[in-house]
């Protein structure tokens, strides 16, 4: 009979080798709790010769016993001597700040934290113990929520920066290699607790389908196997489909609404672009009931904000109201906030019109500095260059047909309180070059 310790080992070296999942000269972050999985895989990467570090984080969710598992990984290190990083949060503070479960503050915390020792320590890859009973838990749970294909594929074997090499094994093997060598851990009390989803499903959900079906799991991993498969043709459909409808614009992504319902499975494909801004499938079902809408309703994710305009989605990074003022003094010649602005000062026998929008070309002696940039609000006027009359900037937003999300984007350029230019846009007509005109200011925005 084969060593056992033996073939686990190289079934784990094969997987990581086969899939890719750590190249040649690479090296691993390995995340340990202290518990079985992840003392498993501490012990393989030492027996494969992988080059790794170590990581733990403290949640404080179990008082004394976190303490504890901290203090047994601590020993660990002394005792290998293996590059290590520690880190604890108040993750119950956190998750009632942020609004979410624990089970997610404490995932958020993690892999960010992860993500920051990763980079500034120079670790190519982040190694997690997920194994193949985590891969069937995680199938239950995400179809007890509204999901996607891809939630049905479960854990990826490697996702962005993260591997799971041992995904390859079900926890009755990490049980037998942790008993054959001798490996201590420790128990985590919380993986009994049926209030936390996965061990709800562990312990009641499993088990009665292994009661129905004793070929159960094994017959669910065909089952999410053959589901990767058919992702892979989903996906090429979904890339066609998706060059059809999506564009890049600065640092917005544009989807066109007449193409998308034009789309064979238009709320389909919205669900799968969406998804990688962090909307869930109720906000997408909305934005999917708003399409023919009037323009200006407002979708948010916890990173990204949508605007529906006329002919588009406006996806963009959410971030907050921005209320800050800018000046230019008299004797400034750039500026770099709130964006690159050059600024020349020109004699009037030397001007030259420049009807370009990104110019504004003003008469010097009819401002007072220091200019004051700022964000356009409602109720501010001016007058438009070659009108006579004011005229609400908010009206001609909707004369121009500017779009929401640009209009949010608008600066304007202000001497005391008079709007000198509708920054990109339109100069107001008080501040024009005349023949009268003796020095001129010119001011160019990217």
């Amino acid at each position: 009979m084969p060593n056992y310790k033996i073939v686990v080992l190289g079934q784990f070296i094969q997987n990581i080798e086969k899939r890719a999942l750590l190249l040649t000269g690479q090296k691993a972050l390995v995340a340990v709790s202290g518990g079985i999985d992840s003392m498993v895989l501490l012990h393989l990467f030492e027996q494969s010769g992988f080059e790794y570090g170590l990581v733990h984080c403290n949640f404080h969710l179990r008082g004394e016993e976190s303490d504890g598992d901290e203090q047994f990984v601590r020993e660990v290190v002394s005792e290998h001597g293996i590059p290590a990083f520690f880190t604890d949060f108040e993750t119950e503070e956190y998750a009632r700040l942020s609004g979410i479960s624990i089970e997610m503050a404490a995932r958020k915390l993690r892999y960010d934290y992860f993500e920051e020792i990763r980079l500034q320590h120079g670790y190519d890859v982040i190694a997690t113990a997920h194994h193949r009973d985590d891969l069937i838990e995680t199938f239950f749970l995400n179809l007890s929520r509204k999901t996607g294909i891809r939630g049905l594929t479960g854990i990826k074997e490697k996702s962005g920066n993260v591997i799971r090499p041992l995904l390859f094994a079900g926890r009755e093997e990490i049980e037998q290699y942790a008993a054959k060598n001798y490996l201590e851990y420790r128990e985590d009390s919380s993986n009994n607790e049926l209030i936390y989803q996965r061990n709800f499903i562990r312990h009641k959900i499993l088990p009665l389908f292994t009661e129905l079906n004793p070929a159960f799991r094994k017959n669910l991993l065909t089952s999410i196997s053959h589901l990767k498969e058919a992702e892979q043709v989903y996906d090429h459909f979904l890339a066609k489909e998706r060059k059809k409808v999506v564009r890049t614009e600065e640092q917005q992504v544009l989807i066109h609404i007449e193409k998308l319902k034009a789309s064979s499975f238009p709320k389909v494909l919205l669900l799968e672009i969406l998804n990688d801004f962090n909307f869930n499938a109720s906000v997408v079902d909305d934005v999917y009931n708003s399409l023919d809408n009037v323009s200006g309703k407002q979708f948010f994710s916890r990173t990204h904000r949508i605007v529906k305009d006329r002919e588009h989605l406006y996806i963009s990074e959410a971030r907050e109201d921005e209320d800050k003022l800018y000046y230019i003094e008299k004797d400034d010649i750039e500026l770099f906030e709130p964006f690159d602005i050059n600024i020349v000062k020109l004699d009037s026998s030397d001007f030259r019109i420049d009807r370009a929008k990104n110019v504004a070309c003003i008469d010097l002696a009819k401002i007072d500095f220091p200019l004051l940039i700022r964000k356009w609000k409602q109720g501010d006027y001016f007058q438009p260059l070659g009108m006579k009359g004011m005229k609400k900037v908010s009206d001609y937003f909707i004369d121009e047909k500017i779009p929401l999300h640009e209009k949010e984007n608008t600066w304007l350029l202000c001497s005391g309180k008079k709007i000198v230019w509708i920054m990109g846009q339109r100069l107001d007509d008080r501040f024009k070059i005349t023949p009268h005109t003796r020095e001129i200011i010119k001011i160019i925005i990217p």
